[in-house]
């Protein structure tokens, strides 16, 4: 068996949890593979809304395993509070989820170094959610982190408390910021109680040893693919790698076990906090986008910078993914627009493009914008795709012939059931 695998094509906040909350029902294992608490993948079903942070989005369908895997950085309390409120549902995960030990923990003093170090960058800030990531993704690549492993360790304290310490030093470089960090350390204590309490795994055998076993799996990506440490806007990255590469690295898999590649893209544009955004629409439009879409951030609650579909952008993460198959979410947030907009190239120094350049920091683009009729109606009581109104297959369309892969599924609304199969 091959890992298929799920992700966001544009700056996260593509509607990865419901899709993935959808698929789950054909798989047997769902596993995050990167990222931690500053994604918030948002479900909504009967009646009722659930935001991810840590947990994979397969958490609610019964008998589903959910695997927390190695690539991801885990805060103890941010899980801990996750799984009281999923208890509080009425679900029983408790011998479906599973930790990989190789999982790297943040910790209190991650969480303020953070926030230290980006208020010490005033303008300059890159727009941390301010959890900790990048603090403990810098700690395992200079070799000196925690793993969940660790936790079942004798001398774990000890080594606790020595990077605790060198994160104390570490803070003597920022000017004082507002911390309780003896109060947070408290509830740090109380939260990894809980994750001894939960099922570890040596997660690459686990998952190699499933699909030898003929399971299948689904790897959920966090953020979004233009948000790669290694191939997104740079520096305004998060500390991971958000693409289907991260997926070998993140669980253990070898590139040929990779099957299907499916990219979630919003039908138009949307990114959270500071870095380059060629479409953006500082104007009453896209104001308009903002409050049809409901566009503040899942795990932040920071309003959402919103622009026109930007198909050069796509294009780009489509190759680097190697994407098999599209699902375009909130389509429904345009259907009151008189005229739908697509930013088919970019306008440069040295002309038409249809390539993101090296540094779109640095680089300003201009952008040839093709222009589409509207279809000025509610898609609530459409549930196949051939019902939906010609305007928006033609946009659909379009957009399917220009990156040349197949859309799938188009998300008409944010209900589980808001979803039209394109056969």
């Amino acid at each position: 068996m091959k890992v298929d695998v799920i992700l966001g094509l544009q700056w996260g906040d593509e509607g990865k949890g419901k899709i993935v909350d959808y698929l789950a029902t054909r798989y047997d294992i769902v596993a995050r593979f990167q990222g931690g608490p500053n994604a918030g993948h948002t479900l909504k079903f009967d009646g009722k809304k659930f935001v991810l942070h840590t947990v994979p989005s397969g958490i609610f369908r019964e008998g589903l395993i959910n695997l927390i895997g190695n690539g991801v950085v885990i805060d103890p309390i941010t899980l801990a509070r996750e799984l009281r409120q999923i208890e509080e549902a009425g679900v029983d995960f408790s011998d479906r989820l599973l930790l990989a030990r190789k999982a790297h923990l943040i910790l209190p003093t991650h969480r303020y170094l953070d926030l230290a170090s980006e208020h010490a960058k005033g303008k300059e800030k890159i727009g941390s959610t301010l959890k900790g990531i990048g603090p403990t993704y810098m700690d395992k690549t200079g070799r000196n982190g925690l793993r969940v492993g660790d936790l079942f360790e004798k001398d774990f304290e000890i080594h606790y408390n020595t990077l605790k310490e060198k994160h104390l030093s570490l803070l003597q470089l920022y000017p004082e910021v507002e911390f309780d960090l003896a109060a947070e350390e408290a509830k740090w204590m109380e939260a990894i109680e809980v994750m001894r309490s939960l099922p570890l795994v040596n997660c690459e055998y686990y998952i190699n040893g499933a699909l030898d076993a003929g399971k299948k799996v689904l790897a959920e990506g966090a953020q979004g693919s233009m948000l790669d440490i290694d191939y997104g806007t740079y520096p305004f990255v998060t500390s991971s790698n958000t693409i289907t590469a991260g997926v070998c690295t993140g669980l253990g898999v070898a590139p040929q076990r990779i099957g299907e590649v499916i990219g979630i893209t919003k039908a138009y544009c949307t990114r959270v906090g500071s870095g380059p955004f060629p479409t953006e629409l500082e104007d009453e439009v896209g104001e308009l986008l903002r409050k049809e879409g409901q566009e503040f951030g899942a795990t932040t609650g920071r309003p959402r910078r919103c622009g026109w579909l930007d198909i050069p952008q796509l294009s780009y993460t489509v190759m680097l993914n190697g994407v098999t198959q599209i699902v375009v979410t909130k389509i429904d947030v345009l259907n009151n627009f008189d005229d739908v907009k697509i930013a088919r190239t970019y306008l440069t120094d040295s002309g038409l493009s249809s390539e993101v350049p090296f540094d779109l920091c640095k680089t300003p683009v201009g952008l040839e914008l093709e222009i589409f009729r509207g279809w000025k109606q509610s898609l609530e009581e459409v549930h196949r795709f051939e019902d939906l109104p010609e305007a928006a297959r033609n946009y659909l369309s379009v957009v399917e012939s220009w990156l040349g892969v197949p859309i799938t599924m188009v998300s008409t609304g944010p209900e589980r059931n808001q979803l039209l199969l394109k056969s």
